[in-house]
């Protein structure tokens, strides 16, 4: 069975990217030892990219090739699109379709984003694992880690590291979801 992976960097202000989807403030964040923060390892790992047509348009504008060509790729997106190289868009049951996703062989599955895919997913209690980049920055106005309202979550820290760029890693896993009275059963 495959784990479901958050991995992805964060302002120290709990933004993903600014309002608009940008996110080179990440590339603009000296980074003298050019370290790539674990990201060749954490890629070797995983087989399956899920992220939603925001996170996916922002790959795109990042002027390279599509990084993620070794992997099989999914894109939620709400409505139809022509199809693309590299990816298969999934429009329905997100929850579904992943929970699907993690019952067969092979890697990790990293969900790439975005913080409304981010809630959804864990609010499901499909993630099985996240590892945050807090980096230096305060950017203000953002997409947050997650999106609005997600259920209240406690996580155990597996491991903290932090890098010369200033940049501290938290991997986490959850502990357990700690239900809204709107969607409890008791």
């Amino acid at each position: 069975m495959k784990k479901l992976k958050l991995y992805i960097a964060c302002s120290l202000d709990g933004k993903i990217a600014k309002p608009d989807g940008d996110v080179r403030w990440l590339e603009e964040l000296p980074n003298p030892d050019k370290t790539d923060h674990g990201y060749t390892q954490f890629l070797s790992g995983v087989d399956t990219t899920l992220m939603g047509y925001k996170t996916y348009e922002v790959v795109l504008g990042l002027g390279i090739d599509f990084p993620y060509k070794e992997q099989k790729n999914y894109v939620f997106s709400r409505r139809a699109r022509d199809p693309q190289p590299f990816v298969e868009f999934v429009s329905g049951d997100i929850v579904s379709f992943t929970a699907r996703l993690k019952e067969q062989e092979g890697k990790d599955i990293w969900l790439i984003g975005g913080g409304e895919i981010n809630t959804l997913l864990l609010d499901a209690g499909l993630i099985d694992e996240i590892q945050v980049f807090i980096m230096p920055i305060v950017i203000g106005d953002g997409v947050p880690l997650f999106g609005a309202f997600p259920d209240e979550t406690t996580f155990r820290v597996l491991e903290i590291k932090s890098f010369s760029t200033g940049a501290v890693m938290i991997r986490y896993e959850p502990q357990n979801r700690i239900l809204g009275p709107e969607t409890n059963p008791g």
